[in-house]
């Protein structure tokens, strides 16, 4: 058991790097450059609020798994913009060698699992692969064209892309989405995309949550993470822990979980556990979060914001199996940052050892105790070199 979770964790503290990698693309306030993890991130949400738009033959959740992963590559390869003059040959070489060498960290089951979902999203041969490239040509594009003040150089790479690029294929692939961003560039033809326009809002909306700071800081101590990239890392957490939980899981429910959950703090804020534990600050905190879900989930058409609420209710409540387990992920991943980038938060709020069981060891042991015998033993000789016992 705690060679396989070696592995595992050895291969998720390596995906924390993939944050470093910076795009072309600006988020939408424009503020700033996104990275890939965050990207990886929206892309996911991005084919769940899509899933109306897929063929009957798509497994959504499955195109979701294909999109958490298909950048990891760039840990190695990096990033390449449509834009730039490369050997694209060269880069396909060594983003398969970056492939096998990052899959490969997991146990060989899984490794061979995951492995096989990213050559299948890179030969987009499959409805699902199909599907996710569509997500991953359409949503650069409409977050450079919704942008609170785009670079005009990056409003014509939007031009030509969907003039003779790959996201030329959208006109038959997606028609809504290339109609759209043309009539965003002045250029409408009249083509009805009212299903789209419908769900734009809400995906625009959340990009906010690149700009939610949280307590906890990369893995390298650069910086602090912001929401959308945590729950980014939290979605491959769940993924690749899933077979320590203590119960039966819905492994793509707990998925859609952790895609959702954090969205309130765009408007509620985030709350860092160690720094908010007041019983009255925290049920004040609870309603700001009831109002944001009110307000965001609102945003979609009620045949999909209402279902969607209702995961981000059930992950709340922690009653469920799926939910407790969601919740152990959740409180587990700061816990292995802290102890990467020489203690971060526990440092920040001053945490002793028995602080850290009440307020994490509980929850994660509740929804996988084996995880967090493993985790604990990891991090007690930093708390005793600390003197936090």
């Amino acid at each position: 058991m705690s060679g396989r979770l070696d592995a595992q964790f050895a291969f998720l503290l390596e995906a924390d790097k993939l944050r470093r990698i910076d795009r072309q693309n600006l988020i939408i306030d424009c503020s700033r450059r996104e990275n890939s993890a965050e990207h990886s991130w929206h892309l996911a949400l991005y084919a769940l609020v899509l899933a109306p738009f897929a063929a009957p033959e798509v497994d959504i959740l499955r195109a979701v798994r294909m999109l958490l992963l298909h950048d990891l590559v760039e840990i190695d390869a990096g990033d390449h913009p449509i834009t730039d003059k490369v050997d694209w040959d060269a880069v396909a070489q060594a983003e398969d060698a970056a492939a096998k060498r990052l899959f490969g960290l997991l146990p060989a089951d899984q490794g061979t699992d995951l492995l096989g979902l990213w050559q299948e999203f890179e030969a987009a041969e499959s409805p699902d692969a199909r599907f996710a490239k569509r997500v991953d040509h359409c949503q650069p594009i409409f977050q450079t064209l919704y942008g609170t003040n785009p670079l005009d150089w990056h409003v014509d790479v939007v031009r030509q892309n969907l003039n003779g690029g790959r996201a030329a294929a959208l006109e038959q692939d997606f028609p809504e989405a290339y109609h759209h961003a043309l009539a965003l560039l002045n250029e409408d033809t009249s083509f009805d995309c009212s299903r789209l326009t419908a769900r734009l809002p809400f995906l625009n909306e959340a990009d906010k949550l690149k700009l939610i700071t949280r307590a906890s800081k990369l893995g390298d101590g650069s910086r602090h993470e912001n929401s959308a990239e945590h729950s980014w890392h939290i979605m491959l957490y769940a993924w690749i822990l899933a077979e320590h939980s203590a119960g039966p899981l819905d492994v793509d429910r707990v998925l859609q979980m952790l895609l959702l959950h954090d969205l309130v703090e765009i408007d509620a804020g985030d709350a860092p556990i160690h720094g908010v534990t007041d019983p009255a600050a925290l049920a004040a905190l609870a309603a700001k979060e009831e109002a944001a879900a009110d307000r965001l989930f609102g945003l979609l058409p009620a045949d999909q914001g209402l279902p969607m609420r209702a995961i981000w209710e059930e992950f709340e409540a922690a009653e469920s199996a799926d939910a407790v387990f969601a919740k152990s992920i959740d409180r587990v991943q700061p816990v292995l940052l802290n102890l990467l980038n020489g203690g971060g938060s526990w440092v920040d709020y001053d945490v002793s050892l028995p602080q850290l069981d009440t307020r994490v060891g509980g929850k994660v042991s509740r929804g996988t105790p084996d995880v967090w015998t493993y985790v604990r033993a990891k991090i007690e000789p930093w708390f005793r070199a600390a003197g936090r016992l």
